[in-house]
C-alpha cells in the first residue's frame, strides 16, 4: 500500500499555460506548425550586462551559499531601482531575493493568513493565487474585473469585503494585470490605501509587468504613505530583462515583514544563487536602455495583435494599456458556435487545421470571470502574429470542423450563452 496524498495536494490546481504549452510542443514535434501565444515568456535574449555579469560570476567561482535574504549588491541595486523608478521608499533591508516573483505569493500567504481568513482575489486572476491561499486553509473571496471598467478593481468590492467578510485579512492586487492587460491606476491605489490604512489587512501587490505600461508609468501601492508596513510587492526579471530561465525576482516590504519572509527563504530555499543575483544587479544598474528598447518591441506586438483581432467579427479587445497580453471578448463567437472559450482556444490549436494551429488560452483558465474571453501572449515574431491573425477567421468559418471537435470533446459544449457586456 502506498502512502496517501494530502487533501491539499490531491486538489492542487496548476497554471494552465504550461499544460497547453506541453500540448503545443507535442504537436510541433509531430510536424504541426503552431504559433505559440499561450505562454508568457519573452522571445528576446537576456540583456547584455546580465549575461556578462552572470558569466563572470561563474568564472569567479561565485557558486556557494549566500545570505538567505540576498547578497548586499543585489539588495542595494533593487532598493535603488524601486526608489528611483517608482518612488518607493525602500532600503536594502526592505528587499528579499527569490527565484522569480511567484514564490512570494506563498510567502505572503504564510506571513499573513491563518485558517479561515478571507483573501480578496479579483477575477480573472493569476492561477497560482488560489492554491497558495488554500495552502493556508484560508478562503479566496472573488470579485469580478469587467471589461466595461477597463478591468480595474472596484473600490466598492473592497469596501464590501472589509465590511461583510467574517475575517477579512488580505487582498491580492496584480497591476499591470495578467491576463487582462488592465492597470490599477494611481487614484485607485490611493483610494485602496486610504481604505485599508491602519486596519489589520495586508496587500500582495504583484508587479512583474512594471515596465510594460503603455500609457503613463507604473504605480505601486508601496508609493502610498504607510503601505510598506501593510503590503508586499513582488518583481521579476523574467519580463523586463528577458531572464525567465535565470529564475530571479525579489519582493519589497517593511522591515518586520521582510525579516519574516527572509526566514521563510531560509527554511525552504536556503538562498537564491548569488551568481544569478549578481547578474540581476547588473541588469538593474546598466541595462535600462536595452530594456526600454525591448519594451517598445513588445508594445508594437501588442498593437499589431489588438488591432488585428478587432478586425474579426465578434471579437472585441480594449486598446493596449499594459503587459504583452491581449484579452479579447469572444462571447458572441462562442455563443454562435456553442463552444466554451477554452474549447475555442483548443480548437484553434488542435482541431481547426491538420497542419497549422494557434495556441492561446480560454479566459476561464483565470477564473469564472474570464468566461467568454481568450488570452493571447505576444511572444512570437511579428510575422507569426500576422499568420495567426490571418488564420483565426478562416478557422472560425470551418463550422464542420468545429462540430467534429465538439463531437470528440463534449466537455467544451457551451451549455448556457455567455453574458454580453
Amino acid at each position: 500500500m502506498s502512502a496517501s496524498l494530502s487533501e491539499f495536494s490531491s486538489s492542487l490546481t496548476v497554471e494552465t499555460a504550461f499544460t497547453v504549452l506541453a500540448v503545443a510542443k507535442q504537436l510541433k514535434a509531430q510536424g504541426k506548425d503552431v504559433v505559440e501565444l499561450e505562454i508568457g515568456d519573452s522571445p528576446f535574449d537576456s540583456t547584455a550586462n546580465a549575461k556578462t555579469s552572470g558569466t563572470a560570476a561563474i568564472q569567479n567561482n561565485v557558486s556557494h551559499y549566500c545570505p538567505s535574504p540576498g547578497v548586499p549588491e543585489f539588495r542595494t541595486a533593487a532598493a535603488n531601482f524601486v526608489k528611483n523608478e517608482f518612488n518607493i521608499p525602500a532600503e536594502p533591508s526592505n528587499v528579499i531575493a527569490g527565484p522569480g516573483a511567484k514564490v512570494f505569493e506563498q510567502f505572503f500567504c504564510e506571513a499573513f493568513l491563518n485558517p479561515g481568513d478571507g483573501c480578496l482575489v479579483f477575477s480573472p486572476y493569476f492561477p497560482t493565487y488560489v492554491p497558495n491561499i488554500l495552502r493556508r486553509q484560508a478562503r479566496p473571496v472573488f470579485a469580478p474585473l469587467r471589461q466595461s471598467n477597463e478591468f480595474r478593481p472596484s473600490i466598492s468590492d473592497i469596501e464590501n469585503f472589509i465590511a461583510n467578510d467574517p475575517s477579512p485579512k488580505a487582498i491580492m492586487l496584480n497591476s499591470p494585470h495578467n491576463p487582462t492587460g488592465g492597470i490599477t491606476t494611481e487614484d485607485d491605489l490611493r483610494d485602496i490605501a486610504d481604505l485599508i490604512r491602519g486596519k489589520d489587512i495586508a496587500v500582495f501587490s504583484d508587479e512583474p509587468y512594471c515596465h510594460m505600461v503603455w500609457k503613463g508609468r507604473h504605480h505601486s501601492i508601496l508609493e502610498q504613505p504607510g503601505m510598506m508596513d501593510q503590503a508586499v510587492a513582488a518583481y521579476t526579471f523574467s519580463k523586463s530583462y528577458s531572464m525567465s530561465g535565470w529564475r530571479l525576482g525579489f519582493c519589497v516590504t517593511g522591515d518586520r515583514i521582510a525579516d519574516a519572509i527572509g526566514k521563510m527563504v531560509n527554511t525552504t530555499l536556503s538562498c537564491t544563487p548569488a551568481l544569478v543575483q549578481l547578474a540581476g544587479a547588473a541588469a538593474l544598474e546598466k541595462d535600462s536602455v536595452e530594456r526600454d528598447e525591448v519594451m517598445q518591441k513588445f508594445r508594437e506586438k501588442v498593437v499589431l495583435l489588438t488591432e488585428g483581432l478587432n478586425q474579426i467579427d465578434g471579437v472585441h479587445s480594449l486598446d493596449p494599456t499594459s503587459t504583452f497580453y491581449v484579452f479579447p471578448n469572444v462571447a458572441p463567437i462562442c455563443n454562435r458556435l456553442g463552444i466554451t472559450s477554452h474549447g475555442l482556444a483548443l480548437y484553434l490549436l488542435e482541431g481547426a487545421d491538420d497542419d497549422f494551429g494557434v495556441a492561446c488560452l480560454g479566459g476561464e483558465c483565470f477564473g469564472d470571470a474570464g468566461h467568454g474571453f481568450l488570452r493571447f501572449s505576444c511572444a512570437e515574431p511579428n510575422e507569426r502574429l500576422q499568420q495567426a491573425l490571418d488564420f483565426i477567421p478562416v478557422a472560425l468559418g470551418r463550422e464542420d470542423r468545429i462540430a467534429a471537435f465538439l463531437e470528440q470533446n463534449a466537455k467544451f459544449r457551451l451549455e448556457q450563452p455567455y453574458e454580453i457586456e
